[in-house]
């Protein structure tokens, strides 16, 4: 009779949400534990391992079978290995595994936000939830959705491969009140910029059209 084994998160149905976390934490230390920044899930191929019942909550929460994780150095381990595909799925990757999980919106929330200036010019830095600090640019761009039903502002920040952060709402106030209108291919936009790099939010005469309506 084979041994049953219970060091994959995914084969046990009967353990504790807490074991399961254990188990997790043992899948990236298979991969060797990183002290700082993420790891290079970019280059690992692994084969499909299964899925996990584990979510990130549009707030930025993570969740595991239902049950928030509190654990703060537990999520920025996880998210060390986090990376989305071109399928759009969100998965945890080591060079041996990959399992998807769930996400209601984006991997990262950014909870802060830095203004200041580099030779004269705008910068603006955020920092993520788990850690992470990032310095919107060409490399790292914003990016507007407009929510259909409210018309409301939703900005974005790409913080590595196709993983982005969405802003926290007091955060997007702090980034708006950094806009300035700018001439964008012969049309007047409201817009953000930063290291040399000019982000469109909305024409400025759509903007004026709501602020007239509000």
């Amino acid at each position: 009779m084979a041994e049953k084994r219970y060091d994959d998160p995914v084969q046990s149905k009967d353990r504790t949400s807490e074991d399961g976390l254990e188990g997790l934490k043992a899948m990236i230390a298979r991969a060797g534990e990183r002290k700082r920044g993420p790891a290079p899930v970019e280059k690992w191929d692994p084969d499909f391992s299964g899925e996990l019942d584990l979510k990130i909550r549009r707030d930025g929460s993570w969740h595991y079978q239902g049950t928030p994780i509190h654990r703060q150095r537990l999520i920025d381990l996880f998210a060390t290995v986090l990376r989305k595909d071109a399928d759009g799925e969100t998965y945890l990757v080591t060079p041996g595994e990959k399992y998807r999980i769930s996400v209601e919106d984006a991997a990262f929330v950014a909870v802060e936000m830095n203004a200041f200036e580099r030779d004269g010019k705008p910068v603006l830095a955020f920092r993520t939830n788990t850690g992470d600090v990032v310095e919107a640019g060409e490399a790292h761009p914003l990016r507007f959705e407009i929510e259909s039903d409210t018309n409301g502002v939703k900005p974005y920040l790409l913080v590595r491969g196709r993983l982005e952060a969405l802003l926290t709402r007091p955060v997007m106030y702090e980034l708006i009140a950094e806009g300035r209108e700018i001439e964008v291919d012969e049309a007047t936009m409201f817009a953000i910029e930063s290291n040399d790099t000019v982000f469109p939010v909305m024409a400025v005469d759509r903007l004026e059209g709501e602020d007239a309506r509000g």
